[in-house]
C-alpha cells in the first residue's frame, strides 16, 4: 500500500460515523472516570473515605459492583477507540506553521499514550487484577532514583506535569476548549463554557500537585513523595482548610466529567 494509499485509508477510518461513534464512547467514560475519582476526594476531603483518589480507586469501585466488569470492558473499548483516534488526527493534521503543527502532533500522540495506558489499566481490573497507581508511581520514581541520571529524568518529569498542568488551567481560562466541541445556543452554550472553564483550571490544579510531588520526590530524593493523582488530592486535604480546598477541587473534577460528556455529545471531528 502506498503512503497515499494508506493515509487515504487513515482519513476514511477516522471520518467514519462508526469510529467516530467509539471516539465519543471515549469521551463519555473518560468523563465517568473523573466523576468518580472526584466522588472519592471529596469523600476522603469529609472524611468518609480512604480509598485511592485516582484512576486505580475509580476503577476498584467499578470492579466491586455488580456489572461493573462489564462498563470497564466498555471503558477499555471506549478509550482504546479515543487514543487510536487521537493517533490517527496527530498524523493526519494539517496546518501551514510546522512547528505548530509538529506541537500539535506531539500533544495528541502524548494524550493517545495516555488514553492507552488507561485502557490498559481498566483491562487489569475488568480480569481481576489491578494495582493502586499511587504505589506504581512510587514504585517507578524509585527505580529512576536509583538509576543513573535518575534524578534529572524525575526532575524533566515534574516539570512536564506542570506544563500540562499549565496548559489546563490556560485552556480554561482562555477557553480555548470550545475549539474542541460545536458550543450549542442560548443556556445550554453558557452551561457547557461554564463547566469547562471550572472543570479545566480544576484539573490543572490537581496536575500541578501532582508536578510539584515529583519535583519533591526528586530534590529529597524520596520516593514516597511522588504519589501520583491520589496523593497529590490528599496532600492537599493536609492543608490548613484542605478539606474546603479539596472539596472544591473535587467538584471542579466532577464539572470537568460533565464536561467530557457535553464533548461526547458535541465533539467536532
Amino acid at each position: 500500500m502506498s503512503p497515499d494509499s494508506a493515509t487515504d485509508a487513515a482519513r476514511t477510518a477516522q471520518r467514519s460515523v462508526p469510529f467516530q461513534a467509539l471516539a465519543r464512547l471515549g469521551f463519555a467514560v473518560n468523563g465517568l472516570l473523573h466523576i468518580l475519582i472526584a466522588a472519592i476526594a471529596i469523600s476522603v476531603a469529609v472524611g468518609a473515605s480512604a480509598g485511592a483518589a485516582d484512576q486505580s480507586g475509580a476503577l476498584g469501585q467499578l470492579a466491586a459492583n455488580p456489572g461493573g466488569v462489564f462498563i470497564l470492558w466498555t471503558i477499555v473499548v471506549g478509550l482504546a477507540a479515543l487514543g487510536v483516534w487521537l493517533t490517527l488526527s496527530a498524523f493526519l493534521m494539517q496546518g501551514a506553521d510546522p512547528t505548530r503543527r509538529w506541537a500539535r502532533r506531539g500533544a495528541n500522540l502524548s494524550k493517545a499514550a495516555v488514553y492507552f495506558v488507561l485502557g490498559y489499566t481498566a483491562a487489569t481490573f475488568a480480569v481481576g487484577g489491578g494495582k493502586s497507581s499511587s504505589g506504581s508511581a512510587e514504585d517507578a520514581s524509585s527505580a529512576l532514583l536509583a538509576a543513573p541520571g535518575g534524578v534529572v529524568v524525575l526532575v524533566a518529569g515534574g516539570l512536564v506535569a506542570l506544563a500540562v498542568a499549565g496548559y489546563f488551567v490556560y485552556k480554561g481560562a482562555k477557553k480555548k476548549f470550545t475549539a474542541d466541541i460545536a458550543v450549542p445556543s442560548g443556556p445550554a452554550g453558557r452551561a457547557v463554557i461554564g463547566i469547562g472553564i471550572v472543570g479545566y483550571i480544576s484539573k490543572g490544579i490537581a496536575l500541578g500537585v501532582v508536578g510539584v510531588l515529583i519535583l519533591i520526590a526528586a530534590f529529597t530524593h524520596d520516593a514516597s513523595k511522588s504519589t501520583g493523582l491520589d496523593g497529590a488530592l490528599k496532600s492537599l486535604a493536609a492543608l490548613p482548610y484542605g478539606g474546603l480546598i479539596l472539596s472544591s477541587v473535587g467538584i471542579g473534577l466532577i464539572l470537568y466529567g460533565v464536561y467530557c460528556f457535553a464533548r461526547a455529545w458535541r465533539a467536532r471531528f
